[in-house]
């Protein structure tokens, strides 16, 4: 397959190129040794990698394709690949805590974040979600990101940077809290979705919700089940937005060996809930929820009433 970009587009899109081709100065290189353990460098010319079994020079990897093994003046070998964006984030710069990737997969595809679409994050955190975002938006797309937190926004920027090899074209990252940013914001400035990772989401559904498009998506990832109800009953009294859906999401491993296939010990459980909405039109009420009462509801009101 060519690297050339695409005759379509003229240009190749931000940070593509450290994607695929030989290895170069300035690449991140992910090397897994024969036990499996994970250790991340960034290749300079001329620079060797230590290891308490001995060492290999970069200059060992430039040039040479993905799925090369380098080996150690000790006998040790690793499997040099890029890593993916999963891995990037799993052992990248924290400042808050990260989106883990189960997550971030599930607001870009459940949110329906497309190329070209303008969202509203907040908080940026560590950056791990931005990069997410930027990659499903692209070059033609805006993410505009507010961050509270200075030393936050900062380690964001600096992840974003680096996964990407230079400055995202279309993010935005504003230092600020969100009601006030967007307060003082253009007026003409609109979203099609709207992400919010924080711990009180409900009280910027207000804000957001003067931002964002008719049929755009809200979606609030929260941790702990009080957050969830909380938001989900703002949302339902704000009158703006549709029914809204929680859900999480729990990854479990297999151990692979032979005929010795079985789910692994550990696994990736709670790590948080996200909850989706869909603004309506402005002046539509949204439509009455009808829910069918639970079995004994009839009788627990008639003990109720007796009571009072």
């Amino acid at each position: 397959m060519s690297d050339a970009p695409s005759p379509q587009t003229g240009a190749e899109p931000t940070g593509a190129a450290r994607r695929r081709g030989a290895f170069r100065p300035g690449d991140q290189v992910q090397l897994t040794d024969s036990k499996g353990r994970l250790s991340t460098i960034t290749l300079e010319a001329g620079k060797d990698y230590h290891t308490h079994r001995g060492s290999f020079p970069h200059d060992e990897l430039i040039g040479r394709q993905e799925g090369w093994v380098v080996r150690t003046t000790g006998g040790n070998e690793y499997l040099a690949l890029r890593p993916l964006l999963a891995d990037f984030v799993l052992s990248m710069p924290r400042g808050a805590t990260v989106v883990y990737p189960k997550d971030a997969g599930q607001i870009v595809g459940m949110a329906d974040i497309y190329p070209g679409s303008r969202v509203l994050e907040a908080g940026a955190g560590s950056g791990a979600l931005s990069c997410s975002l930027l990659r499903a938006v692209g070059d033609g797309g805006r993410v505009v990101s507010y961050e509270r937190r200075e030393e936050f926004a900062a380690v964001a920027a600096r992840n974003v940077e680096t996964f990407f090899g230079s400055a995202h074209p279309a993010w935005d990252l504003r230092l600020g809290d969100l009601v006030q940013g967007l307060a003082e914001a253009d007026p003409a400035e609109r979203y099609d979705r709207v992400v919010l990772d924080m711990l009180a989401p409900w009280e910027c559904l207000a804000a957001v919700a003067g931002r964002l498009e008719a049929g755009g998506v809200l979606c609030c990832y929260v941790a702990t089940t009080t957050q969830l109800s909380r938001t989900a009953e703002a949302v339902r009294e704000s009158g703006v937005f549709t029914e809204p859906s929680a859900f999480e999401t729990m990854v479990r491993g297999w151990h692979l060996e032979g005929l010795a296939v079985r789910p692994e010990h550990r696994m990736v459980g709670h790590t948080g809930f996200l909850l989706t909405t869909r603004r309506l039109a402005d002046g539509v009420a949204p439509p009455v929820r009808r829910r069918r009462p639970s079995k004994g509801a009839a009788a627990l009101a008639e003990v109720v009433a007796a009571e009072e």
